[in-house]
């Protein structure tokens, strides 16, 4: 992959310098959606599909960027003292946004940097390729400057740059399952506190399938801060009955016993929602650690149903896939995954099973929706990185 993406780098800088090779993962979260920014828990993992960023540094403060992936937008080019949000630079946007929250924080970004991206992960599906290179940005920008910063501060300076540069409130799961994963791991993170811990998901005889909708869907004026908002009123009406500083501080039994203090119908199904689905993720781990896949898969089932039916951010293609998923014979469980209206589900599905479950669910969801639903199997891979060459 990045022989070829080095030639390519070559002759679009017209250079034969060596270069350095860096690489941030795409993610997806196995189960707790909706929770990072309610105080709840979430259980991602990052994939072996993500950003490759081909990169050497200059010798002033130029910098230029360029995307494979949107090759008619051309070579991009900024200076390092002239960072501002411009709408023609389009993707370039979150690498520049990383820069940004870097140069806000002291990091001396010294030199400027020529750099050529390419992701392999499906555009617009919801596997976080805006934090992918963000993370990518982050860690090529770490390296070459040698500014020793660790990953979480990565993670927390991507997510800043998306916040503020971009101005989409996403909680930091994304950014860090991308930075923090491992291999074959997914890792239970409390958003809130940023406590951690991680957990093998051990599939022997079961396959991760991702299923694209192939439903665009734009994150920033999507429904997402409307949802947030709900939850952020929600908190304060129950903070009037119960000493709680976010959502995910609740029990299930206290969300019961206090949730007449949300006055709204609404809001008080987007709260369930937040309390309920926080409750699962957490009990989702232990089934897994117990090698239960089974108790796991009906978990994912009802965290759809949740989503679908309390946060109501599904819609019809992502139900039509799903529901389509549950009716295959050797599927274990199935949700939509990622922030809701379009974009992917994530399927635990027998390995024996996976040829007929994409046919079945192809079919029926193309039946229903007049779409084409696209299948990807995944597997865990580590998080972001630099790519050690082998120039043998």
């Amino acid at each position: 992959m990045y022989k070829q993406l080095t030639e390519d780098f070559h002759q679009l800088y017209q250079t034969n310098e060596p270069v350095r090779v860096f690489f941030a993962p795409g993610r997806v979260n196995l189960i707790g959606e909706h929770t990072d920014y309610n105080g709840g828990h979430v259980f991602p993992c990052a994939l072996t599909v993500g950003t490759y960023a081909i990169v050497r540094q200059r010798t002033d403060r130029q910098v230029r960027m360029y995307s494979k992936n949107f090759e008619d937008i051309g070579v991009i080019h900024f200076h390092l003292d002239d960072i501002t949000y411009d709408k023609k630079h389009d993707w370039a946007n979150y690498p520049k946004g990383v820069i940004r929250i870097m140069q806000q924080r002291n990091l001396n970004i010294e030199y400027g940097f020529d750099v050529l991206f390419f992701g392999n992960i499906p555009n617009g599906a919801g596997l976080s390729s805006s934090a992918s290179i963000e993370l990518a940005t982050a860690v090529l920008a770490n390296e070459l400057g040698q500014l020793n910063v660790s990953m979480i501060e990565l993670v927390k300076i991507s997510q800043q740059a998306e916040n503020e540069f971009i101005g989409v409130s996403c909680g930091i799961m994304d950014q860090f399952a991308i930075g923090m994963g491992q291999k074959d791991q997914a890792v239970l993170l409390n958003s809130d506190t940023l406590s951690y811990t991680y957990s093998p998901v051990k599939l022997q005889n079961e396959a991760l399938i991702i299923t694209n909708t192939n439903k665009r869907r734009g994150l920033a004026d999507s429904k997402y801060n409307e949802r947030r908002q709900q939850c952020e009123q929600a908190l304060a009406e129950l903070q009037t009955v119960v000493n709680i500083t976010s959502l995910g501080d609740l029990t299930v039994e206290q969300f019961e016993q206090h949730k007449d203090a949300i006055k709204d119908d609404v809001r008080r199904k987007r709260a369930e929602h937040a309390v309920y689905e926080n409750h699962r993720t957490q009990e989702a781990v232990t089934k897994l650690k117990q090698g239960d896949i089974a108790a796991f898969g009906k978990l994912m089932n009802d965290s759809h149903k949740s989503l679908r039916d309390l946060y109501e951010v599904t819609g019809k293609e992502l139900d039509a896939l799903v529901e389509a998923a549950w009716a295959v014979e050797g599927v274990i469980g199935s949700r939509m995954t990622g922030a809701g209206f379009g974009g992917c589900t994530i399927t635990i599905v027998e390995k024996d099973k996976v040829e007929p479950f994409k046919a079945q669910v192809g079919k029926q969801y193309e039946d229903a929706t007049g779409l084409k639903a696209d299948f990807y199997e995944v597997e865990i891979g580590d998080g972001a990185r630099e790519l050690v060459l082998n120039h043998s």
